[in-house]
């Protein structure tokens, strides 16, 4: 009798346990996720889902134009939701910027990013028309007013052709961002030899490039050794 009662009162128990389990949205990517329930009631609330197109990060060159892939987003049963879009991009100045994208349901909205770095690159550098001005000697260090710079082996090579007044001559160096290194080196100028090395950058916007440039010009009478700036501006 008593081993009767005893069973009967663990039955009754368990039955009260189980009918007591708390029941809600047992989901933790829900917006009214409870941790306390127990039990799923299928009450699970969410905000949009939103998707980039294309990558989460893009590089580009200043001065380069930007279309952005946009973004999607979706309710938890697949319908669509509109995506507002905030572009903060500008290609005219080096910076990182971002594209910011929201999606709002009734249950709140979600929101993304997309980083885009806008950055000086060899399209920057290479292939457009340059003009010049300069502290340099027009006899020392005859630098010319009509340079025209281009890649040389690699993207990280640039040359800068039609480098002297009348001579001529191609000065090479290399590209790292916006800094130029133009290592030591040397110009045939026919009565005497130039030797020189340089070291400068670019301006943000890529519309400007400025080198310090150390020279020794060994042509008699005329030469001579000094430092001058050049210069050289996009036209």
């Amino acid at each position: 009798m008593k081993q009767t009662l005893l069973l009967l009162f663990v039955g009754v128990g368990l039955m009260t346990f189980t009918a007591c389990k708390k029941k809600g949205c047992t989901d933790n990517g829900a917006v009214n996720f409870n941790s306390k329930a127990k039990k799923d009631d299928g009450s699970c609330l969410y905000k949009p889902t939103i998707k980039l197109n294309g990558t989460a990060s893009v590089t580009i060159n200043v001065g380069t134009s930007y279309t952005d892939a946009g973004a999607t987003a979706t309710n938890k049963d697949g319908s669509a939701v509109t995506v507002t879009t905030d572009n903060q991009v500008d290609t005219s100045v080096v910076g990182t910027y971002y594209v910011n994208y929201s999606a709002t349901n009734t249950n709140g909205t979600t929101t993304a990013k997309r980083t885009v770095n806008v950055v000086i690159g060899a399209e920057n550098w290479t292939g457009p028309t340059w003009g010049l001005t300069s502290t340099c000697s027009g006899s020392q260090f005859p630098v010319s007013g009509s340079p025209a710079i281009t890649e040389g082996a690699t993207a990280a090579d640039i040359n800068i052709e039609n480098f002297f007044n009348l001579v001529g001559g191609t000065a090479t160096g290399t590209i790292n961002g916006a800094t130029v290194t133009i290592p030591q080196q040397t110009i045939n100028i026919q009565l005497g030899d130039i030797n020189f090395s340089g070291t400068g950058a670019m301006n943000s916007s890529g519309t400007q490039i400025q080198i310090t440039y150390t020279y020794d010009n060994t042509t008699p009478l005329i030469g001579g050794s000094g430092t001058c700036i050049a210069i050289y501006d996009k036209q």
